[in-house]
């Protein structure tokens, strides 16, 4: 495998940023605690009532929005990468839709899925002879459409119990996170990060297009359906654990690759940042309201609203030059 000295830098550099932020967010709250103090805890010398608040109550919260940031930052350069298209996230092409909707229909009907239906309706929707990026968004943006009315079908259809219950999550919500919901957000970094890395160089080659990475040896499709899938799992894991938290899987490739200035999908610093970005965003809404009450989707679904306003300025200026 290659790698690129500054990437790997700003790697830890991002992965400590994202380590001091959960020890202030561990902190934070009721019971507030100073960074030396939330270290001791987790060495096992805290004060006394430590142990409990900490590891018991806050570090689940903590781990999910780290894992949850690193899989849909990791999906995102993915996803933008096959595409070749910014707007290309896995939110905004319908598969965290399929997710949500999946995890709608598990609260409100019955235990299923449609987070995988979701991705393979897509992939085939945009089949012509190949499945071409500019197509998979176009055919995406279409079923993220479909999948959002079905989801206000669900909320109707709903009694008021499960409505709430479901409108809390579908925010994107870090609230009451236990140590299931880590295991769940562990998932896709362990078992389909592998996956995505040992692919990154076809990932590479495929941003040049079929016919060139066809030339160098790469199946383009095989080699698309596989991240696809693997790309589709990171979502749904994600959004399984903790919601589907808005524009950090579009934000945090575009962060990624301006501070690496590397060329690629950069799949891991666009997962350190995500991690990091969900991290901070739990961190201020803690810090604004004074506990941790306020989800954190509607924070990053903000700061997401005022990123992409100026991502498409910066494209407008662009197409003027």
């Amino acid at each position: 495998m290659r790698y690129d000295t500054r990437a790997l830098r700003v790697c830890a550099a991002l992965a400590l940023l994202t380590a001091g932020t959960a020890v202030l967010a561990l902190g934070t709250g009721s019971y507030a605690l100073s960074p030396a103090e939330v270290v001791r805890t987790l060495t096992g010398e805290g004060p006394p009532g430590a142990d409990f608040v900490v590891l018991g109550l806050r570090l689940p919260r903590a781990l999910v929005a780290a894992l949850t940031g690193f899989g849909m930052g990791t999906a995102g350069a993915v996803f933008q990468s096959l595409t070749r298209n910014p707007l290309g996230s896995p939110d905004v092409i319908g598969f965290g839709n399929g997710a949500s909707a999946g995890a709608l229909v598990a609260i409100i009907v019955l235990d299923t899925g449609a987070a995988q239906t979701a991705a393979a309706a897509v992939y085939l929707l945009a089949w012509r002879r190949g499945v071409h990026g500019y197509r998979l968004v176009l055919v995406g943006i279409g079923a993220s459409a479909v999948l959002g009315a079905a989801t206000s079908f669900l909320y109707v259809r709903a009694d008021i119990g499960k409505a709430a219950q479901a409108a809390s999550w579908m925010i994107g919500s870090l609230n009451a996170r236990d140590w299931t919901d880590v295991r769940v957000a562990a998932l896709g970094p362990l078992v389909l990060l592998p996956v995505v890395l040992v692919r990154a160089r076809r990932l590479t080659m495929l941003e040049m297009g079929d016919d060139t990475a066809a030339a160098l040896g790469v199946p383009p499709e095989r080699s698309r359906l596989v991240l696809l899938a693997a790309g589709t799992g990171l979502t749904a894991l994600a959004v399984a654990a903790a919601g589907p938290i808005p524009f950090v899987a579009m934000a945090a490739p575009q962060l990624a690759r301006r501070v690496t200035r590397a060329v690629g999908p950069n799949v891991l610093p666009a997962g350190w940042t995500g991690a990091l970005l969900v991290t901070a965003a739990d961190l201020v809404t803690q810090w604004l309201t004074g506990s941790a009450l306020l989800p954190v989707g509607v924070l990053t679904g903000v700061a997401g609203g005022v990123y992409l306003a100026w991502l498409l300025r910066g494209e407008r200026r662009g197409a003027r030059l």
